[in-house]
């Protein structure tokens, strides 16, 4: 039997899935947590890295492997390998400022243009930026710049500080794939070529000769210490996309930590207004997506004030009429990100004696979810992305409520795909493609598909932007 492993390294855990390599079928898997916050030593995912492949039973007997990860995280290392400072995550919003003064600097249109992206406090480019400015002394001492899942898997071949790796700190071994890349804000995915000029505005010195890792395509690997195969990894999201099987006209839908919409596209996607980030995809495509920061959490939230859990704050969510008798909630309780107002709040709007109710308050923060993300939706279809059907993913997609209203607000067919660790699958996929040449015919069994319907919140939403 050949077997591939694939890694999630999320902002929350690391979990690893191996596979069988030929039929998909999942033989083992572990699971590792990863600390809370948006600045964290880089150790934590190495250590986690570690246990969830222990847990695992180890990697020994496999043919190849691949890690994917959360995206645009910071890890500035110096000439001996060693991480600099703890790594900002994609949720740090302290570079707010100075994605501001890039834009200002280079111009929205030609960001886009150079990049497929405007910067927002989720960018890479940004958190070096800020590092520039408020720390200049570790600035100065950055000889390379790598992503989460570009540094896990630098370490995991064998690389690293002399004194904690077998191979050493061999900076030119990083590597990293087009979709992870195109979250930097210094990479053109539709030349699949870095722009130096926009790292070294951001760092305030020549960036010539920073090291950044090597950007693989979909068919092309490396090897470990061992000899096995090594493919490039993925963006979470990109990940997830490979790891379902999307392909053009479906439109992922994931509400976990953060919530993102994507879709596959064929052409470069460019947007000056900077809602949709053109990043590129795991298959040699493109991968237009608009993400925010609110999701899962909301519900968390709004479920402890009520006192209830999430199968109770479904059932009071579909008690309520669809529009929650026009209560509405903005849900930017912690700032956001699309649209990119970092310092805004939560609002809850419409209530009166008679909308003021438990029903229609969970209702209302399901919508409000929602319907920040079906924002993100209509900018991607304005763009001329194709959109059939939603592919409802994460933790929040297994609620009746959330599911039913999903179509309402979407006006698409939504389909729910089983349960599963889709990142950690993409990544396989990428494993076995290396060791085939070819991408394994892996597919999700589909658990339920909703028709589209309509809904007032839409619209009430939208009055409140």
């Amino acid at each position: 039997m050949t077997l591939v492993a694939g890694v999630d390294s999320s902002t929350q855990s690391c979990k690893v899935l191996i596979l069988d390599g030929e039929t998909g079928a999942i033989v083992r898997s572990g699971r590792a947590s990863h600390p809370d916050g948006s600045e964290v030593d880089p150790a934590h995912w190495w250590r986690a890295l570690g246990e969830a492949i222990e847990n695992a039973g180890g990697i020994d007997d496999v043919d190849a492997w691949s890690i994917a990860g959360q995206q645009h995280g910071l890890v500035a290392l110096d000439a001996d390998g060693r991480v600099i400072r703890d790594a900002l995550l994609w949720n740090d919003t302290r570079s707010a400022g100075a994605a501001a003064a890039l834009t200002s600097e280079v111009g929205a249109a030609a960001f886009a243009e150079r990049t497929g992206l405007v910067p927002v406090a989720s960018f890479t480019i940004t958190k070096l930026r800020w590092l520039a400015d408020a720390e200049p002394e570790n600035a100065a001492r950055v000889a390379a710049v790598a992503l989460p899942h570009d540094w896990l898997t630098w370490r995991l071949r064998g690389y690293g500080p002399a004194d904690e790796s077998e191979l050493g700190p061999v900076l030119d071994e990083l590597i990293t794939d087009r979709s992870d890349a195109s979250g930097t804000g210094y990479f053109d995915s539709s030349r699949d070529e870095y722009d130096r000029e926009l790292l070294s505005i951001a760092l305030r010195r020549d960036a010539s000769d920073i090291v950044l890792p090597r950007v693989l395509g979909p068919a092309e690997h490396t090897v470990d210490g061992g000899g096995r195969r090594v493919a490039p990894g993925a963006g979470d999201n990109a990940g997830a996309a490979l790891g379902m099987g999307s392909v053009t006209g479906d439109i992922g839908v994931s509400i976990g930590t953060s919530g993102t919409v994507f879709a596959i596209a064929t052409e470069p996607v460019r947007d000056t207004s900077g809602t949709v980030a053109g990043f590129a995809d795991a298959a040699g495509g493109y991968l237009p997506i608009v993400t925010t920061l609110n999701a899962a959490r909301v519900l968390d939230q709004v479920a402890a004030l009520l006192g209830v859990d999430h199968a109770e704050l479904s059932r009071l969510a579909l008690e309520a009429e669809p529009g929650s008798a026009g209560l509405v909630l903005q849900p930017w309780f912690e700032g956001e990100r699309t649209p990119n107002r970092p310092d805004a709040t939560a609002t809850l709007f419409g209530m009166t004696l008679a909308s003021t109710t438990r029903e229609n308050l969970a209702r209302a923060a399901i919508e409000g979810v929602l319907c920040s993300l079906a924002e993100g939706l209509d900018a991607m279809r304005d763009l001329g992305v194709d959109a059939k059907r939603v592919l409802l993913t994460g933790g929040a997609a297994q609620s009746p409520a959330v599911q039913q209203i999903a179509g309402e607000v979407f006006g698409l067919p939504v389909v729910i795909p089983d349960p599963g660790e889709y990142v950690a699958l993409g990544a396989a996929t990428q494993a076995a493609f290396s060791l085939t040449g070819s991408r394994p015919a892996w597919s999700p069994k589909i658990l339920a598909e909703l028709a589209p319907g309509t809904t007032p919140a839409r619209a009430a939403y939208r009055a409140r932007l």
